[in-house]
């Protein structure tokens, strides 16, 4: 009976790894997806920017299939404690990938509408933007495979730095098109970029919130530094 319980253990601990390694593949295919868009939209590259645009369906069926083998570890298995969180971790983790190569998909075809403008803006906000959200991914990703909620908790703490450069953007697009009405196509493409990379930042965040949850069976504080404060420059509507 001892010996069955072992192999029954030992071979739930396969199956793990091979969930974490699923999940590997995914996150690399999102974190290419997003410095290929940041890339085309700084060096102007219409095929890598298609290229970003491809790649979606890849991902969406890394996360269909990583899925489908954490429904199953659950109806097979019936994980319990450490082991269901880190299940339960899995579904969701992938549902935030997804969104990722999502918003990595739009900033690519935003690029592409933006190639076919002349453009004299910097764009040396959201590349240093860009920079912080791709090191944050990646910090997060490896997160969820080292198991290792540190490095979740400074991901968790850097969202912040993408708050406040989000804002600084956000106001000086917003002041270029006052100045001049002529800027506001090119301008409100680049404002969507803003906060495509900003929704990266904060799923990002969510995967570090759940792999802390994963690994230590403890919630991070229900607040977290959140400097979004764009709301502020849009009209109110009456309540």
């Amino acid at each position: 009976m001892a010996d069955e319980t072992k192999h029954i253990v030992t071979s739930f601990g396969i199956d793990l790894k091979k969930l974490h390694d699923m999940i590997a593949v995914m996150g690399g295919l999102v974190e290419r997806a997003l410095a290929n868009a940041a890339t085309a939209l700084l060096e102007r590259n219409a095929e890598l920017a298609t290229h970003v645009v491809e790649m979606d369906p890849a991902i969406d069926a890394e996360e269909r299939a990583v899925e489908q083998f954490a429904v199953r570890l659950l109806a097979l298995r019936q994980p319990v404690a450490d082991d269901l969180r880190q299940v339960i971790q899995a579904l969701k983790v992938v549902t935030d990938l997804e969104r990722i190569g999502d918003y990595a998909a739009n900033i690519a075809k935003r690029s592409l509408v933006l190639n076919q403008m002349a453009s004299n803006f910097s764009l040396s906000g959201l590349a240093q933007m860009a920079v912080l959200v791709q090191q944050n991914l990646k910090s997060s990703i490896d997160a969820v495979g080292d198991a290792d909620p540190q490095k979740a908790i400074a991901v968790w703490r850097a969202d912040q730095m993408v708050d406040d450069l989000y804002n600084t953007i956000f106001r000086e697009l917003i002041t270029y098109m006052m100045e001049d009405a002529r800027s506001i196509t090119a301008c409100t493409h680049l404002l969507f970029i803003a906060k495509n990379l900003e929704r990266i930042g904060d799923h990002t965040t969510n995967v570090a919130e759940l792999t802390y949850y994963a690994v230590t069976g403890q919630s991070l504080p229900d607040f977290r530094p959140k400097g979004d404060h764009t709301s502020a420059y849009l009209p109110q509507q009456p309540v």
